[in-house]
């Protein structure tokens, strides 16, 4: 049986590309995803939508970092204990996050990714805000805030930087969550993901 044919840019099958919804992004807080290996896979590969849609974002695929950039403008995403919620930041908090470190993975695979490598425990941890739901209607999440990379990143932008125009990255994510629906069905959606 031939594989089917890829897009090159968005790696999602020819007859459900998503190139022609991913706009094309600035943004002035550079956004750095980490992604676990086993995430690179996955069909619905949210991390992926965020580099192609955000000028300034870029992805780096692995378990261990030594080589990243950090510096006093840098931190990252992650709810740790320690962590300060961005609806918290003033300002001049906002103005100082110059680059966002992201993990892509599942809650497990990222806390290993923050566990092997220890320049990244070091970081100012910043968090979303409480009550955020995801839009990610194909998926089982662990808890009902667990939201895709994607939408963490888009939430976590618009918060720093005051701005709703990164909305916009979220038109392909739900362009590929209706296509994983027809896939599947609406009778197999109902029964593994309706309510």
């Amino acid at each position: 049986m031939a594989a089917r044919l890829r897009c090159v840019r968005c790696q999602r099958p020819l007859s459900h590309c998503l190139c022609s919804l991913i706009p094309s992004l600035s943004s002035r807080v550079q956004v750095q995803i980490l992604q676990h290996p086993d995430e690179a896979r996955h069909a619905l590969n949210t991390a992926r939508l965020a580099v192609l849609g955000l000028e300034r974002a870029n992805l780096c695929l692995g378990e261990q970092f030594p080589h990243l950039p950090i510096d006093s403008g840098t931190y990252l995403l992650f709810p740790g204990p320690e962590a300060r919620s961005l609806k918290e930041l003033t300002l001049a908090e906002q103005t100082a996050v110059e680059r966002l470190i992201v993990l892509d993975g599942t809650w497990r695979k990222a806390r290993k990714l923050l566990y092997l490598n220890p320049a990244l425990q070091a970081l100012p941890q910043l968090k979303l805000p409480e009550g955020c739901r995801s839009r990610y209607r194909v998926r089982k999440a662990p808890l009902p805030d667990a939201l895709s990379t994607l939408e963490a990143i888009v939430i976590a932008l618009s918060l720093i930087e005051r701005s709703e125009r990164f909305e916009a990255l979220l038109v392909p994510f739900e362009a590929l969550i209706e296509g994983q629906i027809a896939a599947m069905g609406t009778e197999v959606y109902q029964r593994n993901h309706g309510c």
